[in-house]
């Protein structure tokens, strides 16, 4: 697969649909792949007449990887997804990003305006205090660390298909087994356990982006989860609330992903945000 260059990295990216029609950049969340937007969504995506554009950030997948002790800067992941609009020469795109993506989808509406036709932010918050913690059981999710794999094996998948159902929909059940089959495959692409506490980092860093937020002037939509443990919905009605003529969409049942069940909520809102565009 191509990758894109940006100042401090380059970025793995993968392309669906016609190169002509118009961009629909999609960004993943904290420690995870691009695989996160799996290919069936982008791929229905993609039969709306858009071009998707999937990608792995820094310090995950086959995108540069950085060591401990290096710093970075959500600013710096939003270049990189800019690099990746250059590399396929999109001069604007429709923008949507989940949890940790969210937030960078929003820095890059905030500091590259004029390469954003909409934003949807979905499972994300805006940065303000009190917006970003999670219930006890959620926050082991991001605290707790994945067992070496080369040791233990099968308690290494147990654990990201356990951490996967306590954030996950209750509402909307991942087919049997799916979950153990993600893992598996995710682990086999890739795997770099101290990319998660960097990336961590970058959204501490960042802090609260609610006056920033308050300046845009972008179709928006964001969508979030009522039953969301690990970004509550408060996260969600902070982002909508500060972002001018934002569109609100909690989804009942809906937790901290994105299972096939959701991916028509999940293409609705990307949809709805680029036809206010």
């Amino acid at each position: 697969m191509p990758k894109a260059k940006s100042a401090t990295a380059e970025i793995e990216y993968e392309t669906f649909g016609a190169d002509t029609a118009p961009t629909v950049l999609l960004i993943n969340g904290l420690g995870s792949q691009m695989t996160r937007w799996p290919a069936d969504l982008c791929e229905k995506l993609a039969a709306c007449g858009y071009r998707v554009i999937r990608f792995d950030n820094r310090d995950t997948g086959l995108s540069t990887w950085f060591k401990p002790g290096d710093t970075y800067s959500l600013s710096d992941m939003a270049a990189d997804a800019v690099a990746v609009l250059d590399s396929v020469g999109a001069d604007k795109a429709h923008v949507a990003g989940v949890s940790m993506g969210g937030m960078i989808s929003q820095a890059v509406a905030i500091e590259h305006p004029d390469r954003v036709l909409s934003l949807t932010s979905i499972m994300s918050s805006s940065g303000a205090p009190g917006t970003m913690d999670p219930t006890p059981e959620a926050g082991l999710v991001l605290s707790v660390a994945p067992p070496d794999p080369k040791a233990d094996y099968e308690t290494f998948l147990s654990h990201g298909v356990n951490n996967a159902l306590t954030i996950g929909s209750p509402g909307y059940p991942w087919p049997e087994g799916a979950l153990r089959e993600r893992a598996i495959a995710e682990h086999a692409r890739a795997f770099n356990p101290t990319g998660s506490a960097r990336q961590m980092g970058a959204i501490r860093a960042d802090g609260d982006r609610t006056e920033r937020l308050s300046k845009l002037s972008v179709p928006t939509v964001v969508l979030h989860g009522a039953d969301d443990p690990l970004i509550k919905p408060i996260g969600g009605e902070a982002t909508a609330k500060t972002i001018p003529g934002a569109e609100l969409r909690i989804i009942p049942g809906m937790g901290h992903d994105v299972p096939p069940a959701l991916y028509d909520t999940v293409i609705d809102a990307i949809l709805a945000a680029a036809a206010r565009a």
